[in-house]
């Protein structure tokens, strides 16, 4: 009989899934191009362009810098099959692509090669007809879900709209706006943004902060405000680090571990190693550690470098970090600090950002805006955003917050504080 175990739950750093749904003409391409570039902090953006190539309209004209454009690279696609979404995926990944958009998501349900034809096409082909065509295709479309939203970037899809209509005797009503897609795909992300006349305003979303939200133009402050939601969390690549140095590892937990990661395509993911703080790939990581817990038990000696793919280890029957794409090297990254290695300064982490949150609610700063503010001045920087402090600027921010927060009227006594460090700054400028 299985046994089951619960564990506590912790929530995650993640990358963004996020559905812009309107109407031709709402902005939906423009939008996804004006967020990614949020979301991409200087990163590569790919769009998979269903739309007869309209993309291509943002896209720069060669010598001419006045006029308004995103750079992304592109990828036309008039057959919406979910085995052409999954190369489409595939190529996007080993393109190392920070942010892919989908545009349109609608075309994989209802357009050329999409999986209402394929449910037509494949009911020509059995007893039962289309009835007995959903079970096949059905796995088709888990398929191209699993490869969309396993990609190890952001992911940006948008879906068109239509007007819906119910018919009571003779008297038409229209009862709301009907999405092209499956019904029930909006649970597939984690926000949705509906898109009217240039206006998005959030419909459904896992994060409190955007609930209701309504901004017209979405773009950077927007994506910014999605990233430090997503941030406020433990990295999954760090949690597999503090297992791998954690005293008392054993080869069988060095097993666990890499099947952890290349379950959840993380083996590429970069971090510094560590005991050197040199550029590594987890995948060779564990593999270097567990190759040494495995000598102390047998009594050989470990190799000096990681294994590669060309060591034949018949332990680890998954892909080396080595033989992985360039893509999954792209996932979250671990930045950390070996000691006396003269390393630049690390950023923030995701612990702290989180404390960080926690602490600002309880001094009753909840508006990005005044979080912002307050940091810039007891760092004593301008920052545009959390994502940008280094991280001994967030251990002496945090230490700030700790201290006013534990003080009796901690909310007025910290905007106080605030308010003089403004003034202060104020008269050195005067």
């Amino acid at each position: 009989m299985t046994t089951f175990t619960f564990a506590p739950a912790t929530r995650e750093t993640a990358k963004a899934r996020i559905a812009l749904q309107g109407p031709g003409g709402s902005g939906k391409t423009k939008t996804a191009l004006r967020m990614a570039e949020g979301l991409a902090k200087g990163g590569p953006i790919g769009v998979v362009d269903t739309e007869r190539g309209s993309a291509l309209k943002y896209a720069p004209v060669p010598g001419r810098s006045d006029i308004e454009a995103h750079e992304f690279a592109h990828l036309p696609m008039a057959f919406c099959s979910p085995e052409n979404l999954i190369a489409a995926v595939k190529a996007a990944e080993e393109a190392r692509l920070a942010v892919l958009i989908i545009d349109s998501w609608s075309h994989f349900w209802a357009g050329k090669g999409g999986l209402l034809a394929r449910v037509d096409e494949e009911g020509k082909k059995m007893n039962g007809g289309k009835f007995s065509a959903w079970g096949p295709v059905n796995e088709m479309e888990q398929d191209m879900l699993d490869a969309l939203l396993n990609f190890p970037g952001h992911v940006i899809v948008t879906m068109r709209t239509k007007n819906d209509y119910e018919m009571e005797g003779k008297k038409v009503t229209k009862v709301g706006v009907k999405t092209v897609q499956r019904e029930g795909a909006e649970y597939e992300v984690d926000v949705v943004i509906d898109m009217v006349a240039g206006t998005g305003t959030v419909t459904k979303t896992r994060y409190t902060a955007l609930d209701g939200a309504s901004v017209h133009h979405p773009g950077e402050p927007f994506a910014e405000a999605i990233l430090e939601q997503l941030g406020q969390g433990v990295d999954p690549v760090q949690v597999i680090v503090d297992e791998l140095v954690r005293e008392g590892l054993m080869y069988d937990r060095a097993l666990e571990l890499h099947g952890q990661a290349k379950a959840r395509n993380l083996l590429g993911a970069d971090l510094l190693h560590p005991k050197t703080g040199e550029p590594a790939k987890l995948g060779d990581v564990i593999k270097e550690y567990g190759q040494a817990v495995k000598s102390v038990a047998t009594g050989v000696t470990p190799p000096s470098a990681p294994p590669t793919e060309q060591s034949n280890s018949e332990e680890y029957t998954g892909p080396s970090a080595h033989s992985l794409s360039d893509a999954e090297a792209s996932a979250p990254a671990v930045r950390r600090t070996a000691p006396d290695q003269g390393q630049a300064p690390t950023p923030v982490s995701a612990p702290q950002m989180r404390m960080m949150h926690a602490l600002f609610n309880k001094l009753d700063i909840k508006g990005r805006d005044d979080r912002l503010r307050a940091t810039s001045l007891i760092i004593g920087r301008p920052v545009g955003s959390a994502n940008e402090l280094l991280i001994g600027e967030a251990k002496d921010l945090l230490d700030t917050l700790t201290n006013y927060s534990e003080r009796e009227n901690a909310p007025d006594e910290f905007a106080a504080m605030v308010q003089g460090l403004e003034d202060a700054a104020r008269q050195l400028v005067g």
